[in-house]
Parts: structure tokens; sequence; C-alpha cells
């Protein structure tokens, strides 16, 4: 057998994530109830972290499972967090619990992604409103964001794309700054290049007259449906698949919205 050798060393990495968190080590080492000057040394490579201390770190620097199994291969470790297929038998329970958040947020729309949003589950709102794009974004992997603002997409439809794009952008820019995810970053420069897409520095909207970032819709033969959405995850979650899942579900922000939807299904 051929020992593979980390690109970097576990120190290198916990610096990086200690510092996209903007933390200083004295911070980290409050936080984590280790001396500053032991950090020091782990970061440095003068001091060879135990396993417990690896995952104690990244617990306390929120750091995403799929990056703990990496920094453990880094100190020489062997990953700890398992990535379990979803049509696994033993996922069966959260296949049931997404299908029945899914069903049971009908008739508005809700989603399963993934943590590069692309798409995992819908349900039929969801669905039907995803079929009014050129049926070429439907080819797998199916992108959400990139169903959003592409121009074969729902863009031509959004009604405050603007204002919505610019949403999106700094939803991923905040989860670029968590996760450190390359995928986030070639998306979010594939992004930039579609037209109308906006950044948020460059959006005039006072935050302090929103409740929230709309969805604003104009489908054929309907009228203008607004929608809010919430985000949920798998707060316990020890297995990558499952926290890397987010439920989207979007709501009616106006009477009209909710009517016709309801009509409908």
């Amino acid at each position: 057998m051929t020992a593979i050798t980390p690109m970097y060393g576990v120190g290198e990495l916990l610096r990086d994530w200690r510092q996209r968190r903007r933390l200083s080590q004295l911070d980290l080492a409050l936080d984590a109830k280790v001396s500053a000057r032991h950090i020091s040394f782990v970061e440095t490579g003068r001091a060879n972290p135990s396993r417990e201390l690896v995952l104690h770190l990244a617990e306390q620097l929120e750091v995403p499972l799929r990056d703990r199994n990496s920094l453990l291969l880094s100190a020489g470790y062997a990953p700890v967090y398992p990535e379990t297929p979803l049509d696994s038998e033993s996922m069966s329970p959260a296949r049931n619990a997404l299908e029945k958040i899914l069903k049971g947020n009908e008739p508005f729309p809700a989603l399963v992604v993934d943590r590069r949003w692309d798409l995992i589950s819908a349900n039929a709102p969801a669905s039907a409103l995803m079929s009014n794009v050129d049926p070429a974004q439907l080819e797998p992997p199916v992108n959400t964001i990139r169903i959003c603002l592409h121009p074969d997409g729902l863009a031509p439809l959004i009604t405050n794309f603007a204002e919505y794009s610019a949403h999106l952008m700094m939803r991923l820019h905040r989860q670029l700054i968590m996760s450190g995810d390359d995928g986030i970053a070639e998306l979010m420069d594939e992004l930039r290049g579609y037209p109308g897409v906006e950044e948020l520095a460059s959006v005039a909207v006072e935050p302090a007259d929103l409740l929230f970032s709309p969805f604003k819709v104009k489908l054929p033969d309907m009228p203008e449906l607004t929608f809010f959405s919430t985000l949920a995850t798998f707060g316990t979650a020890l297995d990558i698949t499952l926290a890397e899942l987010a439920i989207e579900q979007f709501f009616p922000a106006d009477e009209i919205t909710d009517r016709t939807l309801r009509e409908l299904y």
C-alpha cells in the first residue's frame, strides 16, 4: 500500500478555519479551554494534536463534518463521520421525514437540496414551478440557484430579479465564508456572468423596510405570486449526507398567492 501524504498539515488547516471565523489564537483558546500556547504550537506544527483535540477544536470552529474528516486525515487519524447514501436502508427514517415535510408544505413549494444547492427532491408545486424553464436546465444535476438566475431558467419570470438575485448571491457569499467550499465559489463566478445578476451592494434596498427578501414570479396565465422562504437542516446530524441537506420551504407573502395556489392544488 502507498501512504497518502496530506497536502496541508492539520495545523495549517486549523489556522485557516480559525482565521475564516475571525478568531485570534487567544479567542479560540478561551472557547476551547486550552492554552493559547498550545494552539500556537499546533498551528505551527511544533505539537501534534490528539484525535480528541482535533475534534474539539473543529467543534469550536463549527467546521463542517466533511472538513472535520479532512482535519483528522491531515493529523494522521481515520475519519469518524460516515457519508451514507440517502437511498440506503439506514436512511429510511430521514427519507420519510423529508417526504412528510415536502408533502406537508403543499400547496406551496418546497424542495430539498445538498450543500451546493443541487436538487435532491421537490414537492408537486415546486416541480410545477420548475417546469416553466428550458428543459436543458432540468438535466441532472439540477442546481436550484442556477435555475433561478439563468436566463433560460426562471430569471425572465422573476419580477424583482435584481433584488432577489442579490439576496441569493449574499446567501452564497455567507455560505462560502462559513464552508470554504470551492464549488460554491465556482457557482458564484458562473452566476456573476448571467444577465442582470446583482450583488447586494449595488441594489438600493432598505433592510428596515422589508420583513424578508421576497421571491416574486409571474407565470403564464397567473397573477404575480409572492413568496418568502425558510431553510431547515438536520440540526443533530452526525452523517455527512444528512448534515449537508437543507429543506427550503416557500410560503405565500400575500392573499393572492395563498388563494391562487390553494385553488391549483
